[in-house]
């Protein structure tokens, strides 16, 4: 890994055990995520959002609020809008820089800027919420998800993915906060994971 990549897996080591350290470290990442906007949407090929896609394949109904937490450059929330072209899909990054270049590309969704460890959508607004390569703020993902939907976590190089968090803590940070994990994927370098907010009894 290079010194960037290097300190993106310190970033998400430290931010999974530790949500409230992100506010340490979340201008200097704005900053280097808009340094690499202008380039980011070369970096991401087919192959790497392989595994991503196997995670969408196995839905087994088609969404109607999709959330790309993350978004980048929107690449994943043009996939989602072009596979389910009734859905509303929403992607959002903390970095203005990505946001814009998502804007730039178009396509059928929406972007905002947002900070994922602390979204502006109400409880339960999203029945599929994506996560491509980025840190999962699993209280904000939990508040957002609506019972009975579904969260898709990926990352393109699996455990070589700069930005990962291995599936057991995965599971059990998820379990923790009413989700039943669904499957596990991996194809080619990558790996993902589908977990199902569990309805209230």
């Amino acid at each position: 890994m290079t010194l960037g990549q290097r300190f993106a897996r310190l970033v998400t080591d430290v931010v999974v055990r530790s949500p409230g350290a992100w506010r340490l470290f979340r201008r200097v990442m704005r900053r280097e995520f808009d340094r690499l906007a202008p380039t980011w949407e070369s970096r991401l090929s087919d192959e790497r959002l392989a595994p991503l896609r196997a995670a969408l394949d196995a839905l087994p109904e088609q969404p109607r609020r999709v959330l790309d937490l993350g978004t980048g450059t929107g690449r994943v929330a043009r996939l989602a809008a072009e596979r389910w072209p009734g859905a509303d899909v929403v992607g959002v990054d903390v970095s203005p820089g990505m946001i814009e270049e998502a804007r730039r590309l178009g396509g059928a969704a929406a972007y905002d800027v947002a900070d994922a460890a602390a979204l502006p959508f109400a409880d339960g607004s999203f029945d599929l919420v994506l996560l491509n390569n980025m840190i999962p703020f699993f209280d904000e993902l939990a508040r957002v998800t609506a019972p009975g939907g579904r969260v898709a976590i990926a990352y393109g190089l699996g455990d070589r993915t700069p930005i990962y968090v291995p599936a057991d803590r995965l599971r059990r940070e998820l379990a923790g906060r009413g989700f039943t994990h669904v499957a596990d994927f991996a194809d080619g370098p990558g790996t993902a994971f589908l977990a199902r907010k569990d309805a209230p009894s």
